[in-house]
């Protein structure tokens, strides 16, 4: 549902003051991951990283849905024949989920992992899925089946072969974590890239803010803003890669789970929030929802910008960003 573009980049110094900066790529969660951090020296610097690849472990075996063994695998087993009693870590993220569902009036589904995959992009599609297998495709998807019970902590789908699949947040969730992880022991400033999903907090070494790029998705040579990221997160989505064009209509690689159809009007969404979950989620749902009510959902919200570039390559952005005084 979700292909997480790279049109990012940012902008490091390197040593001054007694302190470094510490950087690792690595891949984790079937995406890259980067790590980079501020330390005294690169021992200080492994370990903070360390504790960053070890936190993320630690999230993945709770809500991979590829791990067989993880709290939301049993969840999915179960699905129409018994709740699960899970963490409370795993269920409030879960609740949090289902609340950007009802934001976006359902643009966002974490059970889109119940989707039959009949739309393809790599190029073997020659025709259109039939209307019947399209709606077919999505007949198990639905946040309101999804019956959380908070006495009991348990998650319940209530159809059998529903799906949770928390790709579209738990990325974003895991670079929040390891941020408040780091900080608590000690590291003043870094920036965690889950593929993408990024989070920076502190200065770098020069005392200037951390600064990211965006890219302009119809031409990647040209950067079309820079922002400077003060203890807060970006998360950007695209489909200008992926897609298939039927009748002259472009058809993106994100589909709206509740009609089956790919999204389209849109190849690229970023999100700026406090939190990388919440940025995670939304530029998902506000790619579904298209440029106008994506936008007017964000002018409601507090704490929340974003910048859509549209299928003829114009950007928009919510009230709060000024393009031209970024370029």
């Amino acid at each position: 549902m979700k292909y997480l573009a790279f049109v990012l980049f940012l902008v490091v110094a390197t040593s001054s003051f007694g302190q470094i900066t510490h950087k690792r790529k690595l891949a984790m969660l079937g995406s890259p991951f980067e790590m980079t951090v501020v330390a005294k020296d690169t021992i200080q610097g492994n370990q903070y990283i360390d504790l960053a690849v070890a936190e993320v472990k630690r999230i993945e075996n709770l809500i991979s849905d590829w791990i067989p063994s993880t709290q939301i695998s049993q969840v999915n087993k179960n699905a129409g024949i018994m709740p699960v009693k899970v963490d409370k870590e795993v269920y409030d993220l879960v609740e949090r989920a289902i609340k950007v569902s009802q934001i976006t009036s359902g643009a966002f589904d974490i059970s889109y992992a119940s989707m039959d995959k009949i739309w393809k992009f790599d190029g073997s599609m020659k025709a259109m899925p039939t209307v019947e297998a399209i709606k077919n495709s999505v007949s198990k998807i639905g946040y309101k089946n999804i019956i959380l019970d908070p006495k009991e902590q348990t998650i319940f789908l209530k159809i059998q072969g529903m799906k949770l699949g928390l790709g579209g947040i738990g990325q974003g969730y895991i670079a929040d974590k390891v941020k408040d992880l780091l900080k608590s022991k000690g590291c003043a400033s870094g920036i965690v890239n889950v593929s993408g999903d990024i989070n920076a907090w502190g200065t770098q070494i020069d005392g200037k803010p951390w600064t990211v790029a965006i890219v302009n998705p119809m031409n990647k040579n040209k950067v079309f803003a820079t922002f400077p990221l003060e203890n807060s997160a970006v998360e950007t989505s695209g489909s200008y890669e992926k897609f298939v064009t039927f009748n002259g209509i472009r058809y993106a690689h994100i589909i709206d789970p509740r009609t089956g159809y790919p999204a389209q009007g849109v190849v690229s969404v970023s999100v700026f929030a406090k939190q990388t979950e919440i940025a995670d989620a939304l530029a998902t749902g506000i790619f579904v929802l298209g440029v106008e009510v994506g936008l007017d959902l964000v002018n409601q919200m507090k704490g929340i910008e974003c910048i859509i570039v549209d299928d003829k390559g114009k950007v928009h952005s919510s009230k709060g960003i000024d393009i031209k005084k970024q370029e």
